[in-house]
């Protein structure tokens, strides 16, 4: 959270019983047009809720209340909170007044034969992968002051403004491979060194997440899909599963179900007190 939030404000519910911490919630707040908000950082697909999982059932319960009243108790104009997949008792918040969203991403639960991914994946993904291996070599210390410049660069391209400032795609790159818990790829042209596409994922022991990709505007076909699958083989040794972490884009849901990725349902719960609070506060 200090890495995603720095310049910004963050803070943690906890929640527990006789002096011992059974669940947590962080969360990012501040204010806007004289609003208050509190929502995920940027590069954070969720933030929880964690619940310790040695806890009954009741206890359980008990402590995802005591999380959704701690949030409806920080009287903002505007909470809004996404659950990772494997978290489905959204239920509990709707009792304080919060409203429910599903959203869906794409996973591989698992890595461990990516060989096997690769072969059910659609010949859309593999179409190309031999003239892109000829063309093309894989950069596996792709410096991120190479990378900050290609990202904004390929947005401009698109004709889009890059959401994500700078300073904020540094820092979380820089965290991440500094604690070994992300890759930072690049595919370069053979024959003049040239970037062409470049891929930045953060991990743990469990789970993978595509956060950053970039693509260049004479990329050969494929380039992104076969430096995808090469990551993949690297991140099997590392983790169990990825997420590719988005897919509510139809074009972007249907790139990454190509893949052979599953489609995988959410849950967000949010709370405005203000009409059009989600608008006014452009989330």
């Amino acid at each position: 959270m200090e890495t995603v939030c720095e310049g910004k404000h963050w803070d943690v519910l906890l929640a527990g019983e006789d002096n011992r911490i059974d669940g947590a919630m962080p969360f990012l707040y501040g204010r806007k047009f004289g609003l208050k908000y509190i929502l995920q950082p940027q590069l954070t697909p969720w933030c929880g809720p964690w619940i310790n999982p040695k806890v009954d059932a009741d206890t359980r319960q008990r402590t995802l209340a005591a999380l959704a009243a701690g949030l409806r108790n920080r009287k903002s104009a505007l909470a809004l909170q996404c659950f990772p997949p494997e978290e489905t008792d959204w239920q509990v918040f709707q009792a304080y007044g919060f409203s429910h969203v599903v959203r869906h991403t794409y996973r591989f639960t698992s890595l461990s034969d990516v060989d096997a991914l690769y072969r059910k994946a659609s010949r859309l993904r593999r179409r190309y992968d031999k003239n892109v291996s000829a063309e093309c070599v894989l950069d596996e210390h792709l410096p991120v002051d190479e990378f900050a410049p290609f990202h904004t660069g390929y947005y401009k391209r698109k004709g889009h403004r890059d959401l994500i400032p700078e300073s904020l795609l540094r820092r979380v790159v820089t965290t991440a491979c500094g604690r070994c818990q992300g890759l930072l790829w690049g595919l370069r042209r053979r024959s003049d060194n040239a970037l062409m596409a470049a891929w930045f994922v953060a991990y743990d022991e469990r789970w993978a997440w595509s956060l950053l990709l970039a693509i260049a505007e004479d990329a050969p076909k494929g380039a992104m899909s076969y430096l995808i699958w090469q990551m993949l083989h690297r991140l099997s040794s590392l983790t169990q599963g990825f997420d590719f972490e988005g897919g509510m884009n139809p074009s972007l849901g249907f790139f990454y179900s190509s893949f052979g990725a599953e489609k995988t349902p959410y849950h967000c719960i949010y709370r405005t007190c203000v009409p059009f609070g989600k608008r006014i506060l452009g989330v």
